[in-house]
């Protein structure tokens, strides 16, 4: 087994461990011993820093955890949504459109947008590089065609 397979199972099973509402109480509770704690270490410097770096030291290791259990489950997301798209009669062309830039996304949600309220469904469906007096027949034999390039892609 591989360092990054034991992080991956390590992450999943502490973002699952930290999600759950033991685990917000025994965090409070830790906070209470400490602000009780107070006036028995006069509020000192000392008493402070031991939240503060108790605190900081979780979160800074959390971000790296966390963002590597969100990843793969995005990642595993995406690939369920790809297989509904090719199995349907959805635009295989919405495959990978998670790598589109900002602007781009919010072009074509609005363009679906508009589709959904029945207003340009064909044109929600085109891409830039199909033309718009394109008949139907074309364009649904041009559906199924293109290769998806995103399902290619080689595991790492």
């Amino acid at each position: 087994m591989t360092i990054r397979h034991v992080f991956a199972h390590f992450a999943t099973k502490i973002s699952e461990w930290a999600g759950k509402p033991v685990t917000f109480i025994l965090a409070l509770i830790a906070v209470i011993i400490w602000a009780a704690l107070g006036p028995v270490f006069d509020y000192s410097e000392t008493w402070q820093l031991v939240i503060n770096t108790g605190t900081t030291i979780i979160t800074f290791l959390m971000v790296f955890v966390l963002q590597n259990a969100q990843t793969r489950d995005t990642r595993a997301i995406q690939a369920k949504l790809n297989e509904i798209i090719l199995t349907s009669h959805a635009e295989n062309r919405f495959i990978g459109i998670e790598n589109l830039d900002e602007e781009d996304l919010k072009h074509l949600d609005q363009l679906v947008a508009k589709a959904a309220k029945g207003k340009g469904e064909t044109e929600a469906c085109e891409i830039s590089d199909e033309p718009a007096d394109t008949s139907p027949a074309k364009r649904e034999s041009r559906k199924r065609k293109t290769p998806v390039a995103s399902t290619q892609r080689k595991r790492k």
